[in-house]
């Protein structure tokens, strides 16, 4: 088992947090009736992509019926379609579809995780849930280390990210389109293609696409 499979199946039987693990449980019990006739994977979700990768995108948390459902990051909701499709437009996934872990999706290039990895009442951990995954985080970016680029899909993800990077205080202000060099690393800032950002048009196709371009810039 390669450290990073290692790490991944630590992830899948962490109970650290009692409301987190009440929460995806509960979600996997009462399922959207979309999905009722689904296994809910109801566990935390492990990072998805290569195990060498060149770019790592860190998200917030998997969604109660998305990845908290699929268990894969971003699978199985609006946010990941948007994000998945952006991938795809930039030579960094071989399909644009993303609908459960059978669905023959493969990234290229690069890694999917998140700050949090496991589905959060409200789509909002606490600061002590956050703080308790954080060194998942910190190991997986040290296993990455051919990973010069981070790209933060959110607030977030920015300031778990530069965290685990030991970066400084106070942190680099996220934004859209913002770019920072911690620990030898380039970190972008991009919008979270949450239904929010999407829908009203505060994150657009051509503003990811930007995002991915120069990550795959930056990682040659």
């Amino acid at each position: 088992m390669s450290d990073l499979a290692a790490l991944d199946a630590e992830i899948i039987d962490c109970r650290r947090c009692p409301r987190l693990v009440d929460w995806r449980e509960q979600v996997g019990r009462d399922k959207r009736a979309a999905f009722a006739d689904q296994d809910y994977w109801a566990r935390p979700v492990p990072g998805f992509g290569v195990n060498e990768p060149a770019i790592l995108l860190v998200g917030l948390a998997p969604a109660a019926h998305g990845a908290n459902r699929t268990g894969r990051m971003f699978t199985g909701d609006r946010s990941g379609d948007f994000l998945f499709a952006a991938l795809h437009r930039a030579g960094l996934a071989n399909q644009p579809e993303c609908v459960d872990r059978d669905d023959g999706l493969e990234l290229i290039g690069c890694r999917l995780t998140a700050a949090v990895r496991c589905a959060p009442p409200q789509n909002t951990p606490t600061r002590d849930e956050r703080r308790e995954c954080a060194d998942y985080l910190r190991r997986e970016l040290e296993l990455c280390r051919r990973a010069g680029v981070v790209v933060a899909l959110g607030g977030i993800a920015w300031n778990a990210t530069v965290d685990a990077l030991g970066g400084p205080r106070p942190r680099p202000t996220f934004g859209h389109g913002a770019e920072t060099e911690v620990a030898g690393r380039t970190l972008l800032g991009c919008y979270h293609p949450s239904q929010q950002n999407t829908f009203t048009g505060r994150l657009t196709p051509e503003m990811m696409d930007a995002v991915f371009g120069r990550a795959r810039e930056l990682a040659g």
